[in-house]
């Protein structure tokens, strides 16, 4: 029962980065392959990194076919509504937040079962949950989001070790839906007060600005 609700938010998270990654193909005008591109890549380019570093080749993002196939539909669609989609963006932020708490729980679950310790979970869980994001910047040629605003990737990595804690006290599947709710709440919380990490370039702007 916990693997299907667990896959379920998977699959909320490939559609809403899928989505996200081809709303952002649209601001730099591209055209249906940049489309499926961006997509495909912010929804599993991280779990690909992932699979990667911890030697799980080939990643299953790649031969796990619903998967993939779940990121390039999310894509096309985004390109054929486009209008309607883009309109309405803000909506994506939300399932966007699940998903993240999904990847950085999955991401957590996969480091942990090889091994790592709690630095490699909470490293792991943070690539798995924002390395497509970091992909799709990159392809946008654009400085990646997460480095510049907004708790993301931290949110994240703090579910890693949200993972591990839950994990010896209450066992696999609490600490699978545990850590997907935490960092799920931590995301929506960071959207709806302002959270940032500081910033000291903008810090030493408004020094050298002056009075």
């Amino acid at each position: 029962m916990i693997a299907l609700v667990v896959d379920a938010l998977n699959y909320v998270g490939i559609v809403a980065f899928a989505v996200s990654g081809a709303l952002k193909a649209g601001e730099k005008d591209m055209d249906l392959l940049g489309f499926m591109v961006l997509g495909f890549s912010t929804a599993l380019a991280g779990g690909i990194i992932r699979d990667v570093l911890l030697g799980r080749t080939p990643p299953v993002n790649l031969t796990y076919l619903p998967y993939p196939l779940t990121a390039i539909a999310a894509s096309l669609a985004t390109f054929a509504l486009y209008d309607k989609v883009n309109k309405y963006r803000d909506v994506v932020l939300y399932p966007d937040a699940l998903g993240l708490g999904a990847f950085s729980a999955i991401g957590a679950d996969v480091a942990f079962s090889r091994g790592l310790g709690p630095f490699g979970v909470a490293v792991m869980a943070a690539v798995t949950a924002a390395g497509g994001g970091v992909v799709r910047d990159v392809l946008a040629a654009e400085v990646p989001l997460i480095l510049r605003r907004e708790i993301y990737a931290t949110a994240a990595a703090v579910g890693g070790f949200i993972y591990i804690a839950l994990y010896y006290a209450f066992g696999r599947g609490v600490a699978l839906l545990g850590t997907t709710a935490a960092v799920t709440a931590i995301r929506l919380a960071s959207l709806r007060l302002g959270w940032e990490l500081p910033h000291r370039g903008r810090r030493l702007g408004a020094l050298n600005a002056g009075p």
